[in-house]
């Protein structure tokens, strides 16, 4: 028996709640990120969002897991990239520009 094969024993309700809640929390942060106009953040948080409704359509018979689950690694991948850079460009920006030659 793999790993973890106890984990199919759990009723499929409880993998949807816990899709369902961290679908809300990404929408939760997307939604206060462009509402403070940090647009790079919210598209981050929207990504993983979109991320946790693609996982949800295996859990609803919709698509097959492998398919559910490659699509939303690639949108968790860019989702993770956009929160990165939405993070760090602003701290960067206000660096101070390095002159011509350091001494």
């Amino acid at each position: 028996m793999p790993y973890g094969q106890w984990i199919n024993e759990l009723p499929m309700e409880f993998f949807m709640v816990v899709h369902v809640a961290a679908f809300a929390v990404g929408a939760g942060f997307a939604w206060l990120a462009f509402k403070r106009e940090l647009s790079l953040l919210g598209v981050g948080f929207a990504l993983f969002a979109a991320a946790e409704a693609c996982y949800m359509t295996y859990h609803l018979d919709w698509t097959v897991f492998l398919f559910a689950h490659t699509i939303s690694e690639v949108l968790d991948l860019a989702a993770f990239v956009a929160v990165f850079a939405g993070a760090v460009l602003p701290l960067l920006a206000r660096r101070p520009a390095l002159e011509g030659s350091r001494t």
